[in-house]
């Protein structure tokens, strides 16, 4: 059995940046001790976006430039990316919005038709690690799903614990 970890965009501008939170910041550590323990390949999405961000739906909606290609709050925090480059086996999956479309792609060539199963950790837990879960989801639904609540952070306490209530109604275990 192939076991994936997801890392949903441990970005600076999401831990300590531009949409930063003292939540964020405090799950940093336990996202890198599940890297550590992981025995497998780590899917790392990146939330990207271009200068025009502003001139996006989502900058209509949410007008705080964050994660612009190349910034220092598009790059992943210190310490996760020194975890993922001594664990070395690790995809970077950049995308445009919440859920990484892409991602069903990645962990069908991972598996190459293989019994598997994911764990997703991250930021946000109420907008892109529960996107992608149900992405996910939607994708294999066959699949075990898990979410690691202690290595995920949403954009208030209240906010995260609803995420994972959601999960767990469409199947998702909450660790």
């Amino acid at each position: 059995m192939q076991h994936i970890l997801i890392v949903v965009d441990m970005q600076n501008d999401f831990v300590d940046g531009a949409l930063g939170t003292k939540e964020a910041v405090g799950i940093v550590d336990a996202v890198c001790e599940r890297i550590a323990r992981h025995d497998g390949p780590i899917l790392i999405t990146l939330d990207t976006h271009g200068k025009d961000y502003l001139q996006t739906r989502e900058g209509k909606f949410l007008p705080v430039p964050h994660c612009i290609k190349g910034t220092d709050g598009w790059r992943l925090n210190e310490k996760v990316a020194a975890a993922l480059k001594v664990h070395g086996r690790f995809i970077e999956v950049e995308k445009p919005t919440f859920g990484a479309v892409n991602l069903p792609e990645y962990v069908r060539l991972l598996t190459a038709g293989e019994p598997f199963d994911l764990t997703l950790c991250g930021l946000c837990t109420d907008i892109c690690v529960v996107s992608n879960a149900l992405l996910l989801k939607t994708a294999f639904p066959e699949a075990d799903i898990f979410v690691d609540a202690t290595a995920s952070a949403g954009v208030t306490p209240e906010k995260h614990e609803a995420a994972l209530e959601t999960m767990r109604s469409c199947q998702i275990t909450v660790l």
